[in-house]
């Protein structure tokens, strides 16, 4: 487990964060320093027809050891890391054989990872736990991803007494922003479905995402002396929090759980003059996301009509676009993909956790682009921050099953159902 756990700290000591305000992909040069490097790594190890294009898409090919036909499968994770903490100078921290016990990340800053508020980490008692130094991100998401795959790609090479039909693997930049899977050839990827190592606990197993839209709110107003502004001005930072106070109450990230979606504001900043909302719509329902969007609009038109009579122009202008779509519809008519993995994790007796993701994968935007691609735990928890963390023995688990599907998906007769994949050429 030593090589696996060497392997993670070389991809996160590499700083990948992403930016959603570049027009380039990948939208930071520096994403190119482990892009490169992977490239490089996945020769090494055998693989074959490695690639990397223009804009940093890795791909390889690990060539089927069998002879009779055997669908072609693929694995697909991030090399980006969020832009919402940095990802600049990690400094991880082992913590063997964890007591169960608070886990100090910064003494200096008082920076705790406590089981009392983090109650998962109690799972994981007697583990291996790699932690940040409480000042930056890990990057487990999805860097534990790329060590599952490139590790299960290299035991492959050298265990060809485990059977297994073509396998593809891809790497992407971006994803963090929403732009993973924007330029990724799936004609070139050549695979019948695939999988994306990007989820969290041990176990969990995803084909179900939100549809997804952003939002962006402009508010206007007007400027006058204060002293001298009765039934003048207009003060759009106000005029934004109504707006806020007419979303529903009960229907934010930190009041929702399972298929219930949300509204969640995000951003606001703005003066007198103008106001900037930026907010996220959320539902896995595709009729009652496509009902939130029309109450944006709905408050938008209220507000519009209280002050466009007196001052004759709208104020409040929104632009809403959406981002992605749940994968269950694409990958529903083709379930043997998620029946295979499950069982690939109960052979390792490992207990499937299948479950909505309440966010998106770069495999909801590949679905709906040919590509069926449900979600495959990767092992971390508490991504996007400093209380990020990953036990080695979930990477090692992780790759397991990546092993484990690949051996399944070339046993004789696995596919007995009405719609066996065709032969992708």
């Amino acid at each position: 487990m030593q090589h696996i756990i060497d392997r993670f700290i070389s991809y996160v000591t590499i700083d990948t964060e992403s930016d959603p305000n570049s027009k380039t992909t990948p939208s930071t040069a520096k994403q190119w320093d482990l892009a490169n490097k992977l490239v490089e790594e996945l020769k090494t190890i055998g693989l074959e027809d490695v690639t990397i294009d223009e804009k940093a898409y890795i791909m390889a090919t690990l060539p089927s050891n069998v002879a009779h036909e055997v669908p072609t499968i693929g694995f697909i994770s991030h090399f980006d890391t969020s832009p919402d903490f940095s990802g600049a100078n990690v400094k991880p921290q082992i913590v063997e054989n964890y007591d169960g016990k608070d886990i100090v990340l910064n003494a200096e800053k008082n920076i705790i990872l406590s089981p009392d508020y983090f109650k998962d980490l109690l799972q994981y008692k007697g583990q291996t736990i790699i932690t940040t130094d409480g000042t930056t991100l890990l990057g487990a998401d999805d860097k534990a991803g790329i060590t599952e795959i490139v590790s299960a790609m290299e035991y492959l090479v050298q265990h060809p007494e485990i059977k297994h039909g073509k396998i593809r693997i891809g790497f992407t930049p971006d994803e963090e922003i929403g732009r993973g899977a924007h330029h990724f050839d799936v004609e070139k990827f050549g695979a019948q479905w695939a999988y994306t190592m990007d989820g969290s606990q041990v176990g969990e197993l995803e084909y179900e995402n939100f549809n997804a839209a952003g939002a962006k709110i402009i508010f206007k107003g007007k400027s006058v002396h204060p002293g001298y502004a009765k039934g003048k001005m207009i003060n759009s930072m106000l005029i934004a929090n109504d707006f806020i106070n007419e979303l529903p109450k009960d229907e934010t990230p930190q009041q929702t759980k399972g298929y219930e979606g949300f509204f969640h504001v995000h951003h606001i900043s703005g003066h007198i003059e103008e106001t900037v909302l930026e907010l996220i719509i959320r539902d896995h329902n595709r009729k009652k996301f496509e009902k939130r969007k029309e109450l944006i609009a709905k408050i938008a038109k209220k507000i519009n009509k209280k002050f466009t009579k007196k001052f004759g122009e709208d104020i409040v202008t929104i632009e809403v676009k959406d981002q992605y779509y749940n994968m269950k519809e694409k990958v529903l008519p083709v379930k043997y993909v998620v029946d295979i993995a499950e069982k690939a994790m109960r052979e390792l007796d490992i207990k499937p956790i299948i479950k909505p993701i309440r966010g998106g994968t770069d495999g909801s935007q590949l679905s709906f682009m040919g590509l069926p691609c449900p979600n495959i735990f990767a092992g971390g928890h508490n991504f996007h921050g400093k209380y990020e963390y990953v036990p080695a023995e979930s990477i090692q688990k992780a790759t397991n099953v990546i092993i484990k599907i690949a051996e399944l998906t070339a046993v004789p007769g696995i596919f007995d159902t009405p719609e066996k994949p065709k032969k992708r050429k």
